[in-house]
């Protein structure tokens, strides 16, 4: 026997949305199991999810209008197949609870479509019902050592689902974030832009969550507040001296002297000049210069006692 899914929700085919939505959410809490003998309403149940699932969808509505049930369950063949038509073969998950959770939104099934809190009787309790708010949204905040050391204002779009006035019906729309980056932020950090994720007539929308991430720098690499620079240097420099130069991150010019014999341990720490303090951003942490000896590959005779020479 063909099976009318207008019907099954006690509707004709003009229904509106609006229509569809009101009948399943009254039929749905009625013959819900938890509301009445499971075994009467078990498959009752099952139909109305398969309805609302059939009728809620524009494509799959427009198939069961034109060709039937058995167009739907079919499919269309490759001529009929375009975006007005469901034309892959349909057939319906067959959990009811999933329907009925995405309709009356995430883990409280009985909540209110209309209510952030609002008490409901169902089963002869009297119950607080709460919209349930998604589960954030974390998308990576890429961003540079530069960035992290000035700070400043960065804007990310964002495409997310708006509700329109109606309450019912919802469309894609852009927005623009603006995320005021603080000199000092690190790795991690976590920017929360509240309730900016998709809207819908059951939930309360996700947080949006950005993460610092930072680039790699050709020079520098980052230690907490502290900034490590390695530099190359030969042998003879590392034990007879020399002045480096390094550029910093706001473009000024460090002229070093290193005096000290450079031992393959050595550091130098040139103090104040790292990344800007989070809560202090006018201190700074150190920079700490490393060094890679190159040592030669041989010797010959005469540099040999050279050497020996000049180190007794």
């Amino acid at each position: 026997m063909a099976v009318d899914f207008y019907a099954t929700l006690n509707l004709n085919r003009n229904a509106t949305d609006g229509d569809i939505k009101k009948a399943y959410r009254r039929l749905a809490l009625k013959f819900h199991p938890c509301n009445c003998d499971e075994a009467e309403s078990r498959e009752t149940f099952t139909h109305l999810g398969e309805a609302y699932d059939v009728l809620s969808d524009p494509r799959k509505r427009a198939t069961f209008d034109k060709f039937g049930e058995e167009g739907l369950r079919d499919g269309l063949p490759p001529e009929l197949g375009n975006n007005q038509y469901w034309s892959n073969k349909y057939t319906y998950h067959g959990n009811p609870e999933k329907t009925f959770r995405e309709f009356f939104g995430g883990n409280n099934p009985f909540a209110d479509l209309h209510s952030n809190a609002e008490p409901l009787m169902l089963g002869g309790l009297r119950r607080a019902v709460i919209k349930p708010q998604d589960p954030s949204i974390e998308r990576e905040l890429f961003l540079s050592l530069s960035d992290l050391f000035h700070g400043g204002t960065k804007k990310i779009r964002i495409s997310r689902r708006v509700m329109n006035e109606d309450g019912h019906m919802s469309s894609i729309k852009d927005k623009i974030l603006s995320i005021d980056v603080s000199p000092g932020w690190k790795e991690g950090a976590r920017i929360v832009f509240s309730k900016e994720g998709d809207q819908g007539p059951n939930n309360v929308p996700a947080d949006v969550v950005f993460i610092v991430r930072q680039k790699s720098h050709p020079l520098f690499k980052r230690q907490d507040d502290d900034l490590l620079y390695m530099m190359q240097i030969s042998l003879e420099m590392a034990l007879t001296g020399f002045s480096l130069e390094v550029e910093t991150l706001d473009g000024r010019l460090l002229r070093i002297p290193i005096n000290d014999i450079v031992h393959p341990s050595y550091t130098k720490v040139v103090t104040g000049e790292g990344m800007p303090l989070l809560h202090s951003p006018s201190q700074r942490g150190n920079l700490v210069i490393t060094f890679d000896i190159d040592f030669p590959k041989k010797l010959s005779f005469e540099q040999k006692l050279l050497i020996k020479k000049a180190l007794k």
